[in-house]
């Protein structure tokens, strides 16, 4: 999984835990809707201006953005 996706997982799941639209964020991110549309699907590289912007926006610390998973452990029997 490489960094975009992992951005755009949490960009999604947060915003959506916020209960914000991609229209709602945008506009408090003073960023346009398409953009990010883009960042979600993992189709636009992200800078780190509007990685501060998303995150205040969203309440969280910039690097929840960037947070890989957990890794899943086997389920023992």
């Amino acid at each position: 999984m490489d960094l975009r996706e992992v951005f755009a997982a949490n960009l999604r799941r947060l915003r959506h835990e916020k209960g914000m639209s991609q229209e709602d964020l945008a506009y408090s991110a003073e960023v346009n809707r398409t953009y990010i549309s883009k960042l979600e699907k993992g189709v636009s590289y992200v800078g780190l201006e509007i990685i501060g912007k998303l995150a205040e926006v969203l309440a969280v610390e910039p690097a929840a953005l960037l947070k890989l998973p957990l890794k899943k452990s086997a389920r023992s029997k």
